[in-house]
Protein backbone atom coordinates (compact mmCIF):
# COMPACT_ATOMS: atom_id res chain seq x y z
CA UNK A 1 0.00 0.00 0.00
CA UNK A 2 2.85 2.36 1.23
CA UNK A 3 4.56 1.70 -2.48
CA UNK A 4 1.31 2.38 -4.65
CA UNK A 5 1.44 6.14 -2.28
CA UNK A 6 4.68 6.47 -3.34
CA UNK A 7 4.27 5.86 -7.06
CA UNK A 8 1.50 8.82 -7.29
CA UNK A 9 4.23 11.47 -6.47
CA UNK A 10 7.61 9.23 -5.31
CA UNK A 11 9.56 13.00 -4.12
CA UNK A 12 7.69 13.96 -1.59
CA UNK A 13 9.08 11.70 0.55
CA UNK A 14 12.22 11.90 -0.10
CA UNK A 15 11.87 15.95 -0.35
CA UNK A 16 10.94 15.28 3.81
CA UNK A 17 13.25 13.07 4.56
CA UNK A 18 16.24 15.82 2.84
CA UNK A 19 14.27 18.41 4.55
CA UNK A 20 14.70 17.08 7.77
CA UNK A 21 18.25 15.50 7.77
CA UNK A 22 19.44 19.27 6.14
CA UNK A 23 17.81 21.20 9.21
CA UNK A 24 19.06 17.83 11.52
CA UNK A 25 15.16 17.16 12.85
CA UNK A 26 13.39 14.15 13.26
CA UNK A 27 9.74 12.95 12.91
CA UNK A 28 7.28 10.49 14.68
CA UNK A 29 4.10 9.32 13.35
CA UNK A 30 0.89 9.02 15.23
CA UNK A 31 -1.52 7.33 13.02
CA UNK A 32 -5.14 5.50 13.33
CA UNK A 33 -7.03 5.69 9.99
CA UNK A 34 -4.03 4.79 8.51
CA UNK A 35 -2.50 2.38 10.35
CA UNK A 36 1.05 2.79 9.70
CA UNK A 37 0.64 3.91 6.03
CA UNK A 38 2.46 7.20 6.10
CA UNK A 39 5.60 5.95 8.51
CA UNK A 40 5.84 2.89 5.49
CA UNK A 41 5.51 5.95 3.33
CA UNK A 42 8.60 7.29 4.90
CA UNK A 43 10.46 4.04 5.42
CA UNK A 44 10.19 3.41 1.19
CA UNK A 45 12.88 5.90 1.04
CA UNK A 46 16.74 5.71 1.89
CA UNK A 47 17.93 7.63 4.42
CA UNK A 48 14.84 7.37 6.68
CA UNK A 49 16.33 6.19 9.12
CA UNK A 50 18.66 8.80 9.83
CA UNK A 51 15.45 11.21 11.20
CA UNK A 52 12.51 8.87 11.51
CA UNK A 53 12.24 8.01 15.31
CA UNK A 54 9.37 5.49 14.83
CA UNK A 55 5.83 6.04 14.56
CA UNK A 56 3.00 4.68 17.07
CA UNK A 57 -0.23 2.88 15.01
CA UNK A 58 -3.10 4.11 18.10
CA UNK A 59 -6.16 2.73 16.08
CA UNK A 60 -8.08 2.16 19.44
CA UNK A 61 -9.48 4.91 21.86
CA UNK A 62 -7.17 3.54 24.64
CA UNK A 63 -4.27 2.91 22.47
CA UNK A 64 -4.48 6.86 21.92
CA UNK A 65 -4.61 7.53 25.67
CA UNK A 66 -2.48 4.95 27.06
CA UNK A 67 0.10 5.48 24.37
CA UNK A 68 0.58 9.10 23.27
CA UNK A 69 -1.07 10.45 26.23
CA UNK A 70 -4.33 11.82 24.14
CA UNK A 71 -7.13 12.90 27.25
CA UNK A 72 -9.70 10.21 26.86
CA UNK A 73 -11.71 13.50 28.21
CA UNK A 74 -11.45 14.85 24.30
CA UNK A 75 -11.97 11.66 22.77
CA UNK A 76 -15.62 11.22 25.27
CA UNK A 77 -16.50 14.92 24.15
CA UNK A 78 -15.59 15.50 20.69
CA UNK A 79 -14.90 11.69 19.33
CA UNK A 80 -11.72 10.13 18.02
CA UNK A 81 -12.18 11.84 14.36
CA UNK A 82 -12.23 15.22 15.16
CA UNK A 83 -9.36 18.38 15.18
CA UNK A 84 -8.62 18.07 18.84
CA UNK A 85 -8.19 14.90 19.36
CA UNK A 86 -6.15 14.88 15.74
CA UNK A 87 -4.24 18.32 17.61
CA UNK A 88 -4.05 16.06 20.59
CA UNK A 89 -2.00 12.84 18.85
CA UNK A 90 0.48 15.42 16.61
CA UNK A 91 1.47 16.80 19.78
CA UNK A 92 0.95 13.47 22.42
CA UNK A 93 3.39 11.81 19.81
CA UNK A 94 6.05 14.65 19.65
CA UNK A 95 6.10 14.93 23.39
CA UNK A 96 6.52 11.23 23.58
CA UNK A 97 8.92 10.45 21.51
CA UNK A 98 10.76 13.80 22.31
CA UNK A 99 11.63 14.37 18.81
CA UNK A 100 11.09 17.76 16.88
CA UNK A 101 7.89 16.96 14.57
CA UNK A 102 4.87 14.71 14.71
CA UNK A 103 1.94 13.88 12.30
CA UNK A 104 -1.58 12.60 13.05
CA UNK A 105 -4.47 11.15 11.17
CA UNK A 106 -7.44 10.16 12.53
CA UNK A 107 -10.62 9.69 10.34
CA UNK A 108 -13.38 7.35 9.25
CA UNK A 109 -12.05 5.17 5.79
CA UNK A 110 -15.83 3.47 5.73
CA UNK A 111 -16.95 1.24 4.49
CA UNK A 112 -19.40 2.46 7.66
CA UNK A 113 -18.90 4.13 10.56
CA UNK A 114 -19.72 7.10 8.85
CA UNK A 115 -22.58 9.60 9.93
CA UNK A 116 -24.21 12.78 9.22
CA UNK A 117 -22.10 15.04 11.01
CA UNK A 118 -19.21 12.81 10.45
CA UNK A 119 -19.35 10.97 7.30
CA UNK A 120 -17.08 8.61 5.46
CA UNK A 121 -14.24 10.13 4.09
CA UNK A 122 -13.98 13.01 6.96
CA UNK A 123 -10.06 12.63 8.19
CA UNK A 124 -8.07 15.56 10.12
CA UNK A 125 -4.38 15.44 9.90
CA UNK A 126 -2.00 17.43 11.71
CA UNK A 127 1.50 18.46 12.19
CA UNK A 128 3.05 19.47 15.74
CA UNK A 129 6.35 21.22 16.14
CA UNK A 130 7.76 23.50 19.07
CA UNK A 131 6.29 25.85 17.39
CA UNK A 132 2.66 25.66 16.65
CA UNK A 133 0.43 22.50 15.90
CA UNK A 134 -1.56 23.10 12.48
CA UNK A 135 -4.32 20.97 11.88
CA UNK A 136 -6.42 20.63 8.89
CA UNK A 137 -9.64 19.10 7.66
CA UNK A 138 -10.06 17.17 4.80
CA UNK A 139 -13.59 15.72 3.01
CA UNK A 140 -12.42 12.91 0.85
CA UNK A 141 -16.16 11.43 0.28
CA UNK A 142 -17.24 7.86 0.43
CA UNK A 143 -14.42 7.09 -2.98
CA UNK A 144 -13.60 3.74 -0.86
CA UNK A 145 -11.63 2.36 2.03
CA UNK A 146 -8.16 2.06 0.29
CA UNK A 147 -8.74 5.56 -1.08
CA UNK A 148 -9.55 7.36 1.69
CA UNK A 149 -6.47 5.55 3.30
CA UNK A 150 -4.12 6.33 0.48
CA UNK A 151 -5.21 10.42 0.20
CA UNK A 152 -4.82 10.94 4.08
CA UNK A 153 -1.08 9.96 3.21
CA UNK A 154 -1.05 11.60 0.63
CA UNK A 155 -2.11 15.20 2.77
CA UNK A 156 -0.02 14.09 5.40
CA UNK A 157 2.89 14.47 3.51
CA UNK A 158 1.87 17.43 1.97
CA UNK A 159 1.19 19.34 5.42
CA UNK A 160 4.51 18.13 6.56
CA UNK A 161 6.29 19.45 3.73
CA UNK A 162 4.23 22.82 3.85
CA UNK A 163 5.54 22.96 7.82
CA UNK A 164 8.87 22.13 6.86
CA UNK A 165 8.95 25.15 4.30
CA UNK A 166 7.59 27.38 6.57
CA UNK A 167 9.88 26.81 9.61
CA UNK A 168 12.32 26.87 7.31
CA UNK A 169 11.74 30.39 6.10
Amino acid sequence: MAKAVQELEPSRGKRIIDLLRDSNRTLVTAESCTGGMIAAALTDIPGASAVLHGGYVTYSNAAKSKMIQVPSRLIHDYGAVSNQVARAMADGARNTARVDIAVSATGIAGPDGGTEKKPIGLVYVAVSTDLATVVIEHRFGDIGRDEVRKATVVAALDLILQVLASVED
